[in-house]
Formats: C-alpha cells, sequence, structure tokens
C-alpha cells in the first residue's frame, strides 16, 4: 500500500473513530429541556403521541463502550490501519498459506498412492472417486453438468454413457482432460446444395435404425463418400479424429432430422479446454477415475 492511502485510510479511520465517540459523550452529558411533564412538547396525532427524554439505559452505555474498546483492540493488534501490520503479525495470506500446507499434509500419502495406480485401478477406490467427483463439480460442472451428462446445447458430451468421440479408457481421459481436445465439423451446405444436405441426413438416420425415407437415404449413400474419410465407410467413426459413431444412437448435438441437417449444412465445431496449467496430473487422475466409474459402474465388465 503506498503512503498516501495508507495516510488516507488512517484519516478516515480516525475520523470516524473521532466523530461517533464524540456523539457518544456527549448524548450522555447533553441536557434537553423539558416541559414540567417531562416531555420535549413535541407531539403528533393531535396531541395523542408526546415525545418524552429519559437517560439512556445503562446496558446500551455500557455495550457501546465496549464496542469502541474492541475496535481500537482491533485495528492495535491486526491489519486494518492504513498499512499498520498488527502487533500479532497476522494476514489473510499467511492464514491462507498454513491451511494449505496443512491440507497438503495430510494429503500426500493419499497423493503418493494416487500417483501409484491407473484411472481405472482408482475407479475402484471410493474415496479416490468422491475427491474426483468434488473436484468434476468444481471444474467440469459448467458445461458436462453436476452429473456429467452434458449439454447438447454447448455440445458438450454426455460422460455417463459408454459412448466415447475419443476412447474412454483411463490415457484417453487424462488426455482429453489435461491437453483438451478439439472438434471440428466440415460445413459441406454448399458442396450438396440443399437437396443433397436432406438426403444425407436421410442416409445418416437409416445407419441408426431411424425413421427415414428409403429413396433419400439411397441418394443419400451415394454423398455420403464425401464424409468417409471422418466416419468411415460404415458410419462407425473414428475415434483418433473424434469423429462419432453414426450407427448408435448416441447424438452430441442431437439425433433429430433438423439437427443432423444443420450439422451436414453448417458444420459444427467444439473445443474442450486444456486443464494442464489448473489441475495437478494427480487432481486429472481422480477427476478421469470418476467419469470412467459413471460410464462403468460397479460390475460392468472393464
Amino acid at each position: 500500500m503506498t503512503p498516501f492511502w495508507s495516510g488516507w485510510i488512517m484519516s478516515l479511520v480516525t475520523f470516524n473513530l473521532g466523530v461517533t465517540l464524540f456523539l457518544f459523550l456527549w448524548g450522555l452529558r447533553v441536557k434537553i429541556p423539558t416541559l414540567p411533564d417531562g416531555t420535549t412538547g413535541h407531539i403528533w396525532a393531535h396531541g395523542v403521541l408526546r415525545e418524552s427524554v429519559r437517560p439512556l439505559p445503562l446496558w446500551w452505555v455500557v455495550i457501546s463502550a465496549a464496542m469502541f474498546v474492541i475496535g481500537i483492540g482491533y485495528l492495535v493488534l491486526f491489519p486494518g490501519f492504513g498499512s499498520h501490520q498488527g502487533l500479532l503479525g497476522w494476514t489473510a495470506h499467511g492464514e491462507l498459506a498454513a491451511d494449505e500446507a496443512a491440507t497438503r499434509a495430510r494429503l500426500a500419502p493419499l497423493v503418493e498412492r494416487h500417483g501409484q495406480m491407473t484411472v481405472e485401478q482408482l475407479a475402484d477406490d471410493p474415496v479416490s472417486v468422491a475427491i474426483g467427483q468434488r473436484l468434476f463439480v468444481d471444474n467440469c460442472a459448467a458445461c458436462h453438468g453436476a452429473s456429467g451428462k452434458g449439454s447438447r446445447l454447448l455440445g458438450a458430451p454426455d460422460l455417463t454413457d459408454r459412448d466415447s468421440l475419443h476412447g474412454g479408457d483411463g490415457e484417453a481421459l487424462m488426455t482429453s482432460i489435461l491437453d483438451g481436445r478439439r472438434g471440428a465439423m466440415p460445413a459441406s451446405g454448399a458442396l450438396l446444395g440443399s437437396a443433397g444436405v436432406e438426403q444425407v441426413a436421410q442416409y445418416v438416420l437409416s445407419l441408426s435404425g431411424r425413421s427415414n425415407d428409403p429413396l433419400k437415404a439411397a441418394l443419400g449413400k451415394e454423398h455420403f463418400t464425401t464424409c468417409v474419410a471422418c466416419h468411415g465407410p460404415d458410419g462407425k467413426g473414428n475415434q483418433a479424429l473424434g469423429a462419432p459413431d453414426l450407427t448408435d444412437s448416441v447424438w452430441l448435438y442431437g439425433g433429430s432430422q433438423v439437427q443432423v441437417e444443420k450439422s451436414i449444412r453448417d458444420g459444427r465445431s467444439g473445443e474442450m479446454p486444456a486443464f494442464r496449467g489448473r489441475l495437478s496430473e494427480t487432481e486429472a487422475k481422480v477427476i478421469a477415475a470418476w467419469v470412467y466409474r459413471q460410464s462403468n459402474p460397479a460390475g460392468t465388465a472393464r
């Protein structure tokens, strides 16, 4: 804090304490003129209500005086009076550092244990999964939701099913969390035209067994050759590219004809931010363990 601002704060504190102390002492000694009946002569409601004068209650005087003593004592012992550090040497930063050090000391054995286990192994440990859930809510819930169900509006995938764009094993999950992912579906509206977009959409719907127009789907299959580079000739997708499987019932942006046509015509783009600068390897591992557990619940072959 600069000398100017320190002096400014000191002046304000001194002024406020001085004014309030003066009013407090003056209120104990001031004599208010009264009428013989003990009132000031101020009346309301045509004389029904009259203002009387009574000495301040002793309990109020004692409490008020105590507050002045406590307030001045606080400014002497703790920071708050400009750049004065306080006789106790206490600071919020020091308190935080001490708490963080104590927390790290308590977590050290657990962190060391986490470093020796794989994501899949941690997914079977209730304590690790509980920690991962808490960290997931703090860091990932804004897009994926607190329960990991995702958001079609944001293009955030559902993490609780067994479908994964980039792979659902521990290594793939760690890469997604620490390094992020970037996906892009190119727009094909100009290439296919409106009719071609509708036909390809009908073919895509047919791949997952959804209701479709067989004639348009057949025509769309011919246009689908422009999509095989990413989605494969059978529409099974490619996890190396993050291209989704079009033959299942999982849809990142929705599986209606309108949404499928929009994806083909306008393209899609999504990004999973990298958390390497925010999370440690251990923190990312327990988050990955929680995610893995949601898509591979107890009893499911892993």
